[in-house]
């Protein structure tokens, strides 16, 4: 083998190599990101299953003030600052 096939093979060797490591590292980086979003998907899902629960106790305490002032004879609420 001559001297440039020599130097041809070295280098290609070389170039293999160092985008194996890239491939490796870019690898790396895929998983890290997918565990992220596993994570965050979880987080999100946490909150709209609190922001559901809020949702519910939001209506329940709506609809027992409602019934509460049905029964008061008082027709609503206002807002505060309510000036209509």
């Amino acid at each position: 083998m001559g001297d440039v096939m020599t130097a041809l093979l070295l280098a290609l060797a070389t170039e293999n190599a160092e985008l194996r490591e890239q491939l490796a590292s870019a690898q790396d980086m895929l998983v890290e990101t997918a565990i992220d979003a596993g994570n965050m998907h979880a987080l999100v899902e946490a909150m709209r299953t609190e922001r559901d629960a809020w949702r519910g106790e939001a209506g329940r305490v709506r609809a027992r003030a409602a019934s509460c002032l049905s029964q008061s004879g008082v027709r609503r609420l206002r807002p505060i600052g309510w000036t209509g």
